[in-house]
């Protein structure tokens, strides 16, 4: 896997360590990025420890529990445990992926636990995703058509439905986009990773009627030629997609367009 640089925020300093619980043999440390904006401090790294013989498998379960049993000022997002939500998205070991489906058993030594990197943070954990979703919505994510609304249903083949697959299955946890050298530096206006798979999700839809309208709104030299098919979001993201080959068939569409 990819390994990705940490969050914007500068000077991390060390932060609290917190005691080892007693009578534990099995101890890990977890090494957790904090800032708090009411507090005017710069961001620390608090340091908890665990007895594994009492913690869940995944990273999720020892941030859960770090909050249930030590520590209840840490935040994080978290939702439905089972990586369909997207919403404990975080960089984990130099890796950007989903809390609830990364195992402790996949990290040696200390766990290290940072914030998407590259974006603004909320607070510990939480990034703003604010500009991400908001070019999500840019790209139109729903069917346009133009003909009469059919009485029942939009229909169509079971070949074209294939399509869809490995698009559709986004759960938009921005693991990909925070991935990307471009998006990093041009993020106001290279759309990133997630908003182009989305876009090529829709582009391709066999009932969508403005295919020509959704092309000619990423021919822009920031909005889809950002990409350099470094590979990075592929590489990352936890639900096994494949952002970069969407970005290339877009870019092959482009240029069929105009041949």
């Amino acid at each position: 896997m990819v390994q990705f640089s940490l969050p914007k925020n500068s000077q991390v300093r060390t932060g609290k360590t917190w005691p080892k619980p007693e009578g534990a043999t099995n101890i890990r440390a977890f090494r957790i990025y904090r800032w708090d904006p009411d507090t005017g401090e710069n961001p620390r790294v608090d340091t908890y420890h665990l007895d594994m013989d009492k913690c869940g498998p995944m990273v999720l379960d020892a941030l859960i529990k770090i909050k249930n049993e030590i520590d209840p000022t840490l935040t994080f997002r978290r939702s439905c445990r089972e990586g369909i939500c997207g919403s404990c998205a975080m960089n984990i070991d130099g890796i950007n992926t989903l809390a609830c489906i990364w195992g402790l058993d996949e990290i040696k030594g200390d766990v290290r636990i940072y914030p998407l990197p590259h974006m603004p943070v909320v607070k510990d954990l939480i990034p703003d995703l604010t500009h991400f979703y908001a070019q999500h919505a840019s790209i139109m994510p729903w069917l346009e058509t133009k003909s009469n609304t059919p009485a029942k249903e939009w229909r169509q083949s079971i070949e074209d439905r294939k399509k869809l697959d490995g698009l559709y299955e986004c759960v938009m946890c921005a693991s990909c986009s925070t991935s990307c050298p471009s998006y990093w530096w041009n993020s106001e206006k290279y759309l990133g990773p997630a908003a182009l798979l989305h876009a090529y999700r829709w582009i391709i839809d066999s009932r969508d009627e403005i295919t020509g309208e959704r092309l000619d709104g990423l021919e822009d030299p920031f909005k889809l030629y950002r990409c350099h098919t470094i590979m990075n979001c592929t590489k990352t993201c936890p639900k096994g997609l494949n952002p970069a080959k969407a970005i290339a068939e877009i870019k092959k569409m482009m240029v069929e367009r105009v041949a």
